[in-house]
């Protein structure tokens, strides 16, 4: 009984080993969805349009995007967590849909380190805090005191309560006991509008889309948020350079798949994404995008979403931050 038992349990141990390589083998025999949680258009777009042309070359079937946006985003996470685990419906996920949304419209239709196996990070975006010219602000610094000091408050325009720029500001509150008025928008253009038309005084913007106005004169920037300064802003410091040594706000994107994907298909993905995203071509087109292009393995990947998970819940707590 006992031999039967242990041959019983070798052989099973057999099949699964076998299974692996053989699922790596026949995957992908049909396309690929890559469902993105955002319009076309923008950073996460951008970059999810970029690596499925270049994951349809490697494993020579089609991978396409579909975009779903709605719901802070969960309407594509859910799309994915409830979704078959064989490797043909994907995330391409930044922080907020796949972080914050859940806290901060009050429902988790997914966690996700339960409901997600982790691939590979695709890009980074660093934020600057840009002011209007006619603000006195030249430096950080200068910043803080006029914000302690102005009435009435500075403004600050968010696109959206608990995106990663509004967190940021609410961040830097919390560090340098300084508040502003956060006056929340219906996504980053509009945001940005008022900002360069002077009717507020500030934001946080993803450092590709505020480029263009900073080179203009029609922004100042003052900081960065990445942990180095960024090369389209050489001159222009970071916040730790600027005396905040914990602050850092940085949007990433990154690809994942339903819980339960066999490991044979997410390494695949991973080993493929690591010479995608080291190719010269598609790092220059994410530098151009005003992003850093850099692959992760998915056990060092999930490690630094859950940082970002365990300081970024505090501050939306700390902040009461709720969807309206």
């Amino acid at each position: 009984m006992l031999r039967h038992l242990i041959r019983a349990c070798a052989v099973a141990t057999l099949a699964v080993a076998v299974a692996a390589p053989a699922v790596a083998q026949s995957w992908p025999d049909k396309t690929v969805r890559l469902v993105v949680p955002y319009p076309p258009g923008g950073n996460v777009d951008g970059a999810a349009r970029i690596i499925a042309a270049k994951l349809q070359d490697a494993f020579g079937k089609p991978f396409v995007v579909e975009n779903k946006p709605g719901a802070g985003g969960m309407i594509a996470g859910e799309t994915v967590a409830r979704a078959a685990p064989d490797g043909y419906t994907l995330f391409v996920a930044a922080n907020g849909p796949l972080l914050f949304s859940p806290i901060i419209f009050g429902r988790t239709p997914y966690v996700w380190s339960k409901d997600f196996e982790t691939i590979s990070s695709i890009s980074f975006t660093p934020m600057v805090l840009q002011v209007y010219p006619s603000v006195p602000a030249k430096t950080v610094a200068d910043f803080i005191a006029l914000a302690k000091t102005s009435d009435p408050k500075l403004i600050m325009a968010s696109p959206g309560a608990g995106t990663t720029n509004h967190l940021a500001s609410e961040l830097l509150q919390k560090l340098a006991g300084a508040k502003w008025t956060t006056v929340h928008y219906k996504g980053n253009a509009p945001a940005t509008t008022d900002v360069l038309a002077g009717r507020v005084q500030f934001n946080f913007d993803q450092v590709s889309v505020a480029l263009p106005y900073v080179k203009d004169g029609k922004t100042r920037a003052l900081a960065v948020t990445s942990a180095t300064r960024v090369p389209q802003l050489p001159d222009v410091p970071t916040f730790q350079e600027a005396g905040f040594a914990d602050f850092e706000a940085t949007t990433f994107t990154g690809l994942f798949a339903p819980a339960k994907t066999p490991a044979a298909v997410v390494n695949a993905l991973a080993d493929a994404l690591a010479k995608i995203l080291a190719e010269p071509e598609v790092v220059e087109r994410f530098a151009t995008m005003g992003s850093e292009a850099r692959a992760m393995k998915p056990e060092a990947f999930h490690a630094y979403v859950a940082k970002l998970d365990a300081r970024w819940t505090q501050v939306i707590k700390d902040a009461n931050i709720k969807a309206e």
